[in-house]
């Protein structure tokens, strides 16, 4: 290992300073993380296929609350890895993949300036959606309010002085914008009303989301602890945030069986259980696996896991409603 560290050092440090075209545009792809866009999609879509089945649906809404939401995902994942390159809480010895600010492809003036236009690529999109979808002045404002709320969550959860996902708040943040905003918000958009129903469905996905979240933090516990990071995992500890992770995917099945039970009645609304045997290998594998190196390849499996149970839950409400 020590004999090898020098030719990877040196490896690294030629990546650093590669300028060739596809370098650049494989570090912007590492900072935009495409691969996480799909989890917050499903979110939207749990929003839409519920005011589907209540024969509310929007398309032209649904649309918009698609794009904005992936652009708050992409300006979640450009500041994440601004603030965390700018505190020096990335290094080279982490578990995790280095980003483009981190392996110095990306500067900081380039990553502000590629914040901004994310901003205001959401602030087009965001007016654009609540000038479609609201009635009222009140949702007008309310929803504007809201955006904004969510575009400062997004930058702060690691830049500035004093970042919450520093201090162990990010997950709960990821369950009200991944969970309780993301799907009750796009269903009021097109519903214009609240339901205690939708609770159930939106804590289903926050969970699934903060599952993600607490893999990547558990991957990362002993390097985030040793930079001042105290994600949730770091302040729960090895085994806790193991256990936690457990609650996260046994919770998720719950309140979904909760929904079929009380509001969808139906045998297609028990089709996310198929998805069952699959959260319940990961989370014995979580438990069992005490080297944070063993993570790594959960990250991925987390986020596939989440993306069946939420398509299997949407299509089996779908399932319910028509007529065969």
């Amino acid at each position: 290992m020590g004999a090898t560290a020098p030719i990877f050092s040196g490896w690294r440090q030629l990546k650093m300073t590669d300028s060739h075209p596809a370098g650049k545009t494989q570090a912007w792809l590492e900072s935009l993380r495409p691969k996480t866009l799909p989890l917050c999609f499903s979110s939207t879509l749990m929003g839409s296929v519920l005011a589907w089945w209540q024969d509310l649906f929007n398309p032209l809404v649904a649309l918009l609350a698609l794009i904005t939401a992936g652009l708050l995902q992409i300006l979640s994942n450009l500041a994440n890895d601004y603030g965390d390159a700018v505190k020096g809480s990335d290094k080279p010895d982490r578990i995790g993949p280095l980003r483009g600010m981190q392996k110095g492809m990306i500067t900081q003036a380039q990553m502000k300036k590629a914040l901004m236009l994310t901003v205001a690529l959401i602030c087009l999109s965001g007016i654009l959606l609540v000038s479609v979808a609201c009635r009222t002045p009140a949702d007008f404002m309310g929803f504007l309010l809201l955006g904004l709320l969510s575009i400062i969550a997004a930058i702060t959860y690691t830049v500035g002085t004093r970042p919450y996902g520093y201090m162990g708040l990010g997950d709960i943040s990821v369950l009200i914008f991944f969970g309780w905003l993301s799907v009750m918000g796009t269903w009021y958009l097109q519903a214009h009303t609240l339901t205690f129903s939708i609770v159930l469905p939106a804590t289903a996905c926050g969970l699934l989301a903060t599952a993600v979240l607490n893999i990547n933090n558990l991957r990362d516990i002993d390097s985030d602890r040793q930079n001042g990071k105290n994600t949730l995992a770091v302040r729960l500890g090895p085994e806790g945030a193991r256990r936690y992770h457990a609650c996260l995917l046994g919770g998720t099945l719950l309140c979904l069986a909760l929904f079929n039970i009380i509001w969808l009645q139906s045998l297609w609304g028990w089709l996310f259980i198929l998805a069952a045997p699959v959260l319940a290998k990961q989370a014995g594998y979580v438990l069992r696996e005490r080297d944070p190196v063993a993570m790594r390849p959960m990250l991925e499996r987390t986020v596939k896991g989440a993306l069946l149970t939420n398509l299997l839950f949407a299509l089996g409400v779908v399932l319910s409603k028509v007529q065969f």
